[in-house]
């Protein structure tokens, strides 16, 4: 008779786990939806546009920045 509740619990743990498992596994997913939404919504708001710009206009300066020139220049006199 002692098999039977040992065993009988450890299957309600079991199925507990996998409770848990599927409800974290769908917490994720809500999460990853709603970062996807928010990050949507800031592309397209005043600020996402400006940090866009302001990181393509990086970008184009920093590949304009360095012609073919050395970085660090000795000059001899």
């Amino acid at each position: 008779m002692g098999c039977f509740f040992s065993c009988f619990d450890g299957g309600n743990k079991e199925q507990r786990k996998e409770q848990d498992r599927l409800a974290s596994a769908e917490a994720r997913a809500k999460a990853a939806e709603a970062a996807q939404k928010r990050q949507e919504q800031f592309e397209q708001s005043a600020a996402g546009r400006a940090a866009r710009a302001q990181v393509q206009a990086a970008a184009k300066q920093s590949s304009n920045s360095n012609k073919g020139e050395p970085v660090l220049k000795v000059f001899i006199t």
